[in-house]
């Protein structure tokens, strides 16, 4: 069962829930940030009537109502000797029941958005598992679903300007895996990424939500400028395709995709750790 966990995002004025999955055997452990999408993290069976997830307040979205994804991912993570920390971005800010699709232009979003706000919640995420003994400060990774890929996204591109104005005195996340971000002008910071961190994208061929073919463009000009971007394209994948429903697991390209993704990103975590 993952521990519950309280930590202040960045932003100096937000006490964040987290779901702490801790590995079985002795740390310290490198460490993993998985960021959640529009959705929330929180399965959609439970979550209608939530709003405020926070310390002292019963909800019905709290450690037991996780979705199957980060339930999955958390505990993959943590057999394989990883910390993974679930920030909640939504519950603490009143919106735990998540977004349902194609609510991109929602005003209801603006005070939860991928630009400016989660980032900042992942930079407290950093902050609190540097602070942590039983973690390997210089081995902290990043992980983000669809609205949580572009904030992860983001983070990369805030932390390359930080190194830019050598500003980066501490160790920051050492690379980001990034499933079906939203890649277009109004999700991203910037339209080429310069990162000297590595970054793995995941997309789906036939992604119903966002476009593949505008993330592949910004991993070229990101690349063409230096940045360690690598992509994976899965034919006949949908968005979410790592979601372990039966529902979405029905989709042609699915399941492929999700088995690949799962012992590709560990692979992949395991070569940025050497």
């Amino acid at each position: 069962m993952p521990q519950t966990v309280y930590f202040r995002s960045a932003d100096g004025g937000t006490t964040l829930t987290g779901y702490l999955f801790q590995p079985s055997t002795p740390g310290p452990w490198p460490a993993i940030v998985m960021l959640h999408g529009r959705g929330g993290p929180y399965s959609s069976n439970d979550n209608e009537n939530c709003t405020f997830v926070g310390a002292g307040t019963a909800s019905p979205c709290n450690v037991n109502t996780l979705s199957k994804r980060h339930a999955m991912w958390g505990d993959y993570w943590s057999a394989r000797g990883y910390l993974a920390l679930l920030p909640d971005s939504f519950g603490p800010r009143g919106k735990a029941n998540g977004f349902g699709r194609f609510t991109h232009g929602d005003p209801d979003r603006a005070d939860v958005n991928e630009t400016n706000v989660r980032p900042l919640d992942a930079e407290g995420a950093l902050a609190y598992l540097r602070g942590r003994r039983d973690v390997v400060a210089g081995q902290i990774y990043l992980q983000g679903w669809s609205n949580g890929g572009s904030t992860a996204l983001n983070v990369m591109i805030r932390q390359g300007n930080q190194q830019g104005n050598q500003q980066g005195d501490q160790p920051g996340f050492r690379g980001a895996l990034v499933f079906y971000p939203g890649c277009g002008q109004t999700a991203l910071l910037a339209s080429t990424i310069s990162t000297t961190a590595p970054i793995a994208m995941f997309l789906g061929a036939d992604d119903e939500e966002v476009s593949p073919a505008i993330c592949q463009h910004v991993a070229d000009r990101s690349r063409q400028a230096g940045s360690p971007i690598d992509v994976t394209l899965y034919p006949g994948a949908t968005h979410d395709f790592d979601e372990p429903s039966s529902l979405r697991q029905s989709a042609p390209g699915n399941q492929a995709a999700m088995d690949d993704a799962l012992v590709s990103a560990a692979g992949i975590l395991d070569r940025w750790k050497k």
